[in-house]
């Protein structure tokens, strides 16, 4: 249940702000407590990695900003509004969702699916709708020629774009991305990194991102928020995370894997 924090509250500089936020799971046996007393906030035009354990409830926050979850506790403001009301406002007209596997109909021809937050408003005629979803279709790299093939004919890559065309089909100034390169070879996985860093600043978009792959955190980030103990232990450029005296942080991206992306931080300079 949200407490009376008040939109006027929310600095005009902050997209998302979380205040003392609760998720509690129960089941007949047991009690499970993933967030607690969590605070985050995140800056206009930030590209923010979401980063921690099995567990520590990184795509449920997700969710939780949304508006498809409600947490047991505390305020989740977008916005300036509380995300429970994303619902009743339209989500897609504020908040645009790439989920892990892109999420797309299978039913639906690539021109359709781009389309169909448009077509769900049922205000726009025909003819407007599919020219929209034909402008995001190239804004994402991918030409005319793909717009009628289904999803069972695309590359995982491309699937990936199709599913971003459609989170920005309503032009949205926040982007939530699920393990966006999850799945992708290297060579589709930096061309789709290079796609979001150019989105990015091309519409001043706000990102907010769960990732296990350092590549795209160090080649994306602005700042890493890492949950741990059931709250965001610290958030902080990539640089500075990295030096921070927690566990999980040392091992997550200092260990083996995390020392041979470490070379990213001097290629990159968009993630310092």
């Amino acid at each position: 249940m949200l407490s009376d924090l008040s939109a006027s509250r929310l600095s005009s500089e902050h997209v998302v702000e979380i205040h003392k936020l609760w998720t509690v799971y129960k089941t007949p046996e047991a009690e499970f407590v993933i967030h607690k007393d969590l605070d985050l906030n995140i800056a206009r035009g930030e590209v923010l990695s979401l980063v921690g354990g099995s567990g520590t409830g990184k795509t449920t926050l997700l969710r939780q900003i949304l508006g498809l979850e409600q947490p047991t506790k505390g305020d989740v403001m977008v916005l300036g509004a509380p995300a429970s009301e994303l619902g009743s406002q339209g989500a897609a007209s504020r908040v645009g969702m790439l989920f892990q596997h892109g999420a797309l109909f299978s039913a639906f021809s690539v021109l359709d699916n781009i389309a169909f937050p448009l077509r769900e408003l049922g205000s726009l005629p025909d003819d407007l709708v599919e020219e929209c979803a034909m402008v995001k279709l190239q804004m994402v790299g991918l030409g005319a020629e793909h717009a009628h093939k289904m999803p069972a004919d695309l590359s995982g890559g491309m699937v990936k774009r199709v599913a971003l065309a459609r989170a920005l089909i309503m032009d949205p100034p926040l982007l939530l991305l699920d393990e966006p390169t999850a799945g992708l070879d290297p060579e589709s996985s930096d061309g789709f990194c290079a796609l979001l860093r150019s989105l990015h600043k091309e519409l001043g978009l706000t990102v907010v991102m769960v990732t296990h792959d350092l590549d795209t955190l160090y080649e994306l980030s602005t700042s890493v928020a890492v949950l741990a103990q059931q709250k965001v232990v610290v958030k902080a450029p990539p640089k500075d995370v990295i030096a921070y005296p927690h566990p999980f942080v040392q091992e997550f991206f200092l260990g083996e894997r995390g020392q041979r992306a470490m070379e990213l931080l001097r290629e990159y300079p968009f993630a310092v």
